[in-house]
């Protein structure tokens, strides 16, 4: 018990001591995976399989850093993320037009190194899906993963209050989704491990 006491009151002060600073940021997303289609339930005998086309998103939002011992740091973010893919089906002529609106959440855990000017960072990114079901013509979507789980590395450059960024994000798991004709009971199934590549500015408060 006392060892865990000390543990915590040592984390306390750990937490307490750090500088901490809120910074706004807003990022342009570059989209360097292409998503999946495959006509799982056609209207005729041979699939169709193909890859849709990214289009350049954007996220906005906070970030809260607070500094470690030994130059580290943690940074911990909220954005609101949106970019999409379009695809369109060759046996129905259909466009679908998909669109990725999200709130995610990294935790970044990074290194100073050159000091406050330039610091790396690594860390899990939560995802929650707030898309909702969409129709394409006869086209209704059936179902989705709301939550997704990724990773991102990166580097930031601060130039006083002028924060500037780079960034790179993965994805642990995939964002899947059926879209069902109602009429001919035809099936498409769009699969999607969004990789992205992410530049952008942000200012400290």
């Amino acid at each position: 018990m006392k060892k865990v006491c000390s543990i915590a009151l040592i984390g306390f002060s750990m937490f307490a001591s750090a500088q901490i600073s809120l910074a706004g940021k807003a990022n342009l997303i570059f989209p360097t995976g292409s998503p999946s289609w495959q006509n799982i339930k056609g209207t005729i005998n041979q699939a169709v399989e193909g890859e849709g086309k990214n289009n350049v998103g954007f996220n906005v939002g906070l970030s809260l850093k607070a500094n470690l011992p030994a130059a580290f740091f943690v940074m911990p973010e909220l954005y609101y993320t949106s970019f999409k893919s379009d695809f369109t089906d060759p046996t129905s002529n259909t466009t679908f037009d998909i669109k990725n609106n999200r709130i995610d959440l990294p935790v970044l855990v990074g290194h100073k190194v050159l000091g406050d000017m330039l610091g790396v960072f690594v860390g899990p990114v939560a995802s929650y899906n707030l898309s909702k079901e969409d129709s394409f013509n006869d086209f209704k979507e059936n179902a989705r993963d709301n939550f997704t789980v990724g990773y991102q590395f990166g580097a930031q450059l601060e130039i006083k209050k002028l924060l500037l960024n780079a960034r790179y994000e993965g994805a642990f798991s995939k964002d899947s989704r059926n879209f069902i004709n109602k009429v001919s009971g035809e099936e498409i199934r769009y699969d999607n491990r969004p990789n992205l590549f992410m530049v952008g500015v942000g200012y400290k408060f």
